[in-house]
């Protein structure tokens, strides 16, 4: 009698692809949400792939800081006007200039937590019922405590001691009008998995991924990148690194690493040996040890 069996990649294939049609079965208006990260552009492969040969059937949605890098502005429409999608944006300048959130100042400032708004402003306008993102449980601790389906009331905020138990794959999705979810097809999923999987599949991704020479300075223990966003300190100076980023945000808290892999293989190579989680160079989960979980219960990705 013959047998079949998955590789762990399959299985975690498998699992995100069943999620991502239960969402499309349950919800009248779901989104992705699109950063131009490696982990939506995972999540919008395997949509792709759930739904092959028809299109896949969710709008792209980004939230646009205003401080994002070129190449994720440009990779985004890159990659929008090849899959033939919709790209919905909210703009976080927008926020500000109608008085919605305040500018943040001083030399730490940062328009993340901004985003939350500006989120919450965009499921209004569009109706979305379902955000799906590709946030994974071994990326920080307040991730970890999310469910595949994670409900939010109707002010957007996340309560994680009030979710939904999910047993032998029961996904419930219900909600009252003015509630929403976020849906996360790749929580199980390491970052190792992620770039065993990118290599497999032979998924573009941004150049900022791979070892390059950028000019960057060096705040709160991690390269940060020279823009037209940052003033540098007195005490601070650029310098010119080979560098490359393991998770992409603003431009502002965004932190490189000093690294010579500039191939999906040297990648994996390094993330095997690491022993530092890839957001430990995101300037704002610094800035006290709550601080995604705070974000999150105010309605973060």
């Amino acid at each position: 009698m013959s047998k079949y069996y998955l590789n762990y990649l399959d299985e975690l294939e498998s699992e995100a692809i069943f999620i991502l049609r239960e969402v499309w079965a349950q919800f009248e208006n779901p989104v992705i949400l699109f950063s131009g990260g490696k982990d939506s552009i995972l999540v919008t492969h395997l949509a792709k792939k759930a739904f092959f040969p028809a299109k896949i059937p969710f709008a792209l949605l980004h939230v646009d800081t205003g401080h994002n890098f070129p190449e994720t502005i440009q990779f985004r429409d890159e990659l929008v006007k090849k899959l033939g999608v919709k790209l919905l944006v909210g703009s976080v300048q927008e926020s500000i200039n109608k008085g919605r959130v305040a500018e943040e100042k001083g030399k730490n400032a940062t328009r993340n937590a901004l985003q939350i708004t500006t989120l919450l402003d965009a499921i209004e306008e569009h109706k979305v019922d379902c955000a799906i993102g590709g946030g994974r449980r071994d990326e920080e601790k307040a991730r970890a405590k999310e469910r595949f389906f994670s409900h939010r009331n109707d002010f957007g905020e996340w309560d994680p001691k009030n979710q939904r138990p999910e047993l032998w794959n029961l996904l419930n999705g219900k909600h009252f009008e003015g509630e929403h979810f976020r849906a996360f097809p790749i929580s199980n999923w390491t970052e190792m998995d992620v770039w065993n999987y990118i290599k497999r599949e032979n998924i573009e991704i941004p150049s900022l991924y791979i070892a390059h020479e950028r000019e960057v300075v060096w705040r709160n223990n991690s390269w940060i990148p020279v823009s037209e966003f940052l003033k540098l300190g007195q005490d601070e100076k650029s310098e010119i690194k080979k560098i490359r980023f393991r998770t992409l945000g603003d431009i502002t808290i965004t932190g490189g690493i000093e690294s010579e892999a500039d191939t999906l293989e040297k990648i994996v190579q390094e993330v095997s040996a690491m022993r530092k989680t890839e957001r430990g160079d995101r300037s704002d989960d610094k800035r006290s040890e709550t601080a995604m979980e705070d974000r999150k219960k105010q309605g973060y990705f």
